[in-house]
This record gives structure tokens, C-alpha cells and sequence, in this order.
């Protein structure tokens, strides 16, 4: 059995179980807050007991790095909505530290692609489309640097209104200890 049956048997197990119900709650998040952050396994438990958060208190944005790479891209679309439709009052960017994104090669990240049967030409004709596949693989030197930008970013954008708040901070992956990125 592979770990797709094994999910999928333990899902029929689940929901006959009725464990669902531990987890029901509204789609409005209860602490109108909404946190981006990085899609590292280490942070998918660690994050929410490190703030103390339970299902429904917060809406959860995961991607790689936790960054906003472009202002009308889908993290940014997926803040935009719940500002508006969720009535989010803060938006926290986590970073955390040792991240993968610090250290991604884009050129390593396009050799795979070619070992793993993209073809050079299909490389060729992205890029000639004018999709930089270096910016949309692009890392970051320094977490704090990263989620500062993406906090200047959220809090800059033009369909962001003035009564939202917009935090940057850092997770040890290890510890779950916070700081405000600086």
C-alpha cells in the first residue's frame, strides 16, 4: 500500500469515527487574522500550539519562503479575500529561520526539471513569453529581510485599507519561539 491508500484508509476510519467533530467551526476566522507563512514541515503542528491557535481562530496562507512575490499574484489575492469577505483585521507574515528558500540554486531547481523530463524548449518558450523562471524561483539571502518585504508590500498596496494591520515576525522551526522580523 502506498502513502496515498494509506491516507485514504485512514480518512474512511476517520470520518467514520466521527473525529470531525473536534474540528467544526465557522469559515470566518474567529480571531480575524490571517498568517502567511512558509509551507516547511517542520511549522504544520508546530506553528499554530507555538501561538496558541486552534481550527477557526485564523485563515492560513502556506507557500514557499511565506513571501508575497507579486502584488496581484494568487498569496496576495488570497489576503485581498480575506480582508473582505472573512472581515480580517491583521495580516502576520511568519518567516522562520533556516529556511529553504534562503539557500534555493534556481539553477539546480531548473537542471532538475530538465533530469525529471521538461524539455529544454518548453524552458525556452516560458521564457520567451517574458516569464522570468529566475524571479519566480527566486529565494531570499535573509528571513528578516524577506518577510519585511512582504510586510511593506501587504501594507502598501492599494487595495489594503488603513485599518488593517500588518505584522512581520520570525519562528525558530525548532524552539517555536517568535520575534518581530527587523
Amino acid at each position: 500500500m502506498d502513502t496515498l491508500d494509506n491516507i485514504l484508509e485512514y480518512n474512511k476510519k476517520f470520518v467514520k469515527n466521527e473525529g470531525y467533530k473536534n474540528f467544526i467551526t465557522s469559515k470566518f476566522p474567529d480571531k480575524k487574522i490571517v498568517i502567511l507563512t512558509c509551507m516547511d514541515t517542520r511549522l504544520t503542528k508546530l506553528l499554530p500550539e507555538a501561538l496558541g491557535l486552534n481550527n477557526g481562530d485564523v485563515k492560513m496562507i502556506k507557500n514557499a519562503g511565506g513571501v508575497v512575490v507579486h502584488p496581484f499574484a494568487s498569496t496576495m489575492r488570497s489576503i485581498l479575500i480575506t480582508i473582505y469577505e472573512f472581515d480580517v483585521k491583521d495580516v502576520l507574515i511568519i518567516g522562520h529561520d533556516h529556511c529553504g528558500m534562503a539557500s534555493v540554486d534556481k539553477s539546480y531547481v531548473l537542471d532538475k526539471m530538465l533530469e525529471r523530463g521538461i524539455k529544454q524548449e518548453t524552458l525556452d518558450t516560458i521564457r520567451n513569453s517574458g516569464i522570468n523562471l529566475n524571479e519566480v524561483l527566486q529565494g531570499f539571502e535573509d528571513v528578516n529581510e524577506s518577510v519585511l518585504n512582504s510586510v511593506n508590500l501587504v501594507q502598501n498596496h492599494p487595495l489594503v485599507p488603513d485599518d488593517v494591520r500588518v505584522t512581520g515576525m520570525v519562528i525558530n522551526p525548532e524552539t517555536g519561539a517568535l520575534r518581530y522580523a527587523k
